[in-house]
Parts: C-alpha cells; structure tokens; sequence
C-alpha cells in the first residue's frame, strides 16, 4: 500500500448526449449467465409493518450486504472481467472501497493482478480488505474523483483494463441483476427504494424496470446527492460530497448513463440525513444483527425517517448496497 499525492492530467472525456449508450435487460440477461454460480444470490427479507421501527410499513429488503466483498459490486466487476479480454497487466479501478474490493476479488478468481486508488476517505477495513484480496492499493486524493484520474492514467502507462464503478455498460448490466432477483422474489413490487452515489444500481434497476408499473425511488443523504443536483440543473454536475455515505456513495458527480435514464424514466428522488442514516444503521444492528455500511443503510433509512411515505398496502422493496462497516466502531460512536 503507498499514497500517491500526484495530480495527473484528466484527458477522459464525458459521453456527449447522442454517445450515452442504454442498458438493456439483454444485457442484464446476459450478465446473468456469465455471473450464475460465481456470485451469491442474496436472500430478501420480508420485515412486517412495525417490525423494523415502531412506524415503519412492511417491506421486503434484499441484502447485497451478504454478496461476496460485502456488496452489489463484486456483480458489475466479475461481469467487466468475464465478458472482456484482461490484458497480461491486469485491471485497475478507482474506488471509494467497494468497488475496489469488487474488482480486486474478481481479479483473483480469473488470476490477474489489480491495480486500485482509493481517497483518503476508503475507511480502514476497506483498505484492509482490498490488501488481502491482493490488490496493489493507492490512497490518493480527497474524494473518488480524484482517485479516479490515477486510475485512468495508470491505465494509460500500463495498459491495464479500467473497470469503472458506475458509468459502464457491463458494470450497470452486472447491477441489474440485483434487481431482477428481488423482482422474482416478490412479485407484484409497487415500489423500489434504492441508494444513489454515481448511479450504477440505478441504471441496472431502471433497466430491467423498463415498462414495467414498479416505480424507483432514488435515496440520497443530503450531503452526498450529485444525481438530486444534476436533476436540478437538467444535466450532470459537481457537488461537494461528505458524510455518514461518503465511502460508498460519494462520487462528485452522478454518471452520464444513470442520470439519462433517470430523466428518461421520471424517477423521483429523496433526500436522508446523515443522522438518519446511523440511527438506521444501529436499528439493523439491534433488531437483526445485520450490518449495513452508511451507503448500505441509506434506502432503508428513507422509510424509517418518513422521507417516503408508501401508501397503505403498497408492496415496497428497498435495496440495501453493502456491509462493509466496523460495528465496533459504528456502536462505539453511538455510546
């Protein structure tokens, strides 16, 4: 592991708008049978109304916490490196933590070697991690964006294969696929809260919806919402990310792929506070013994705080992204 305080260059340019490629539920499929075995279907527990917090509605909630790296991400990166050649040099990513870990683990099971950047904000047991699945680990920059220009050149120098987190084709195909478990796990689903950092799962989730009467959600904390802003502004742009999220959902600006489909698709969008995130956190702790990162705990929040409210009898699905959290660390804060 080193720390790299380098800035290079950034010559990666945007899609333009008639470039933004759409992500299809072939695609899904496809990424379904590369992926079968390789990846753990994650169970979805249903919680009777009440059974979570005292106001809170039944729901049903899919716990990608249990995925292999401990989130949703190890489906996107295992499918990058399955339908693509890997070069001799191997891969590389820039990452917040969970991505990396994804692509690290993935890098593992086909053999070759995994370059990742992480900000200074990747937390400890992230970083851990990420060494003892082999990975060549650089701490660089404040927030992802800035690991990412690392990661884009260190792709250039070394030919390596950038897998990026969000805003890829066979990344969000690999996402989808979360969605389209819970989809045959409960039928009927009126509604689907999910969490929002650069926008992946978003993209995966509007994908395999398309047509379909279940309307999506997006959930952001307030101080990590590039996709509440960009839908603002009627077009991507930066925000200051920090916070509870930041480690999981902090990317400065929500993906090009993601931010068309959720115009496209008139996805509406709510905001949680980092407070009310922790308290979620530490009520999965205590009612389930589930532990939930910030990122992994931030639909579920959208319901215990009242940021949605369904209607009465409406079937709701949350998707809870990761588990990636120190629980001694997360309960000894709330001491």
């Amino acid at each position: 592991m080193h720390t790299d305080t380098g800035s290079p260059p950034l010559d990666a340019k945007p899609f333009s708008v008639d470039e933004i490629p759409e992500v299809t539920r072939d695609d899904i499929d496809a990424a379904r049978a590369r992926l079968a075995s390789r990846v753990r279907r994650t169970p979805t527990l249903h919680v009777q109304g009440g059974g979570f917090a005292g106001n809170t509605p039944g729901f049903w909630l899919k716990l990608e916490s249990l995925q292999h790296t401990g989130a949703f991400k190890a489906r996107g990166a295992l499918n990058n490196l399955l339908a693509q050649h890997v070069p001799d040099s191997g891969v590389c990513a820039a990452s917040g933590g969970n991505h990396g870990q994804a692509v690290a683990w993935a890098a593992k099971q086909i053999g070759v070697p995994a370059a990742i950047f992480v900000p200074t904000t990747c937390p400890p047991i992230k970083r851990r991690r990420l060494l003892e699945y082999g990975a060549d680990l650089t701490i660089v920059g404040d927030i992802y964006d800035q690991s990412l220009l690392h990661a884009e050149s260190f792709a250039r120098e070394k030919g390596a294969l950038l897998v990026h987190p969000f805003d890829q084709v066979l990344t969000i195909a690999g996402a989808g696929t979360v969605t389209a478990e819970l989809c045959e796990d409960v039928e009927g689903l009126d509604t689907l809260l999910l969490p929002v950092g650069g926008g992946g799962l978003l993209a995966g989730a509007l994908a395999w919806l398309r047509d379909s009467p279940t309307q999506v959600i997006a959930v952001e904390p307030s101080t990590c919402r590039c996709l509440g802003a960009a839908l603002r502004a009627g077009r991507p742009t930066d925000v200051a990310v920090s916070g509870a999220a930041v480690d999981s959902l902090g990317p400065s600006r929500v993906g090009s792929i993601a931010f068309k489909a959720a115009q496209q698709a008139g996805v509406r969008h709510v905001e949680v506070t980092n407070e009310a995130i922790t308290a979620t956190q530490l009520m999965a702790w205590e009612q389930f013994r589930i532990g939930l990162e910030g990122g992994g705990a931030t639909a579920l929040s959208a319901l215990v705080c009242g940021a949605y409210v369904p209607a009465p009898g409406e079937r709701v699905g949350v998707l809870s992204c990761g588990g990636n959290v120190d629980i001694a660390a997360l309960l000894g804060g709330a001491a």
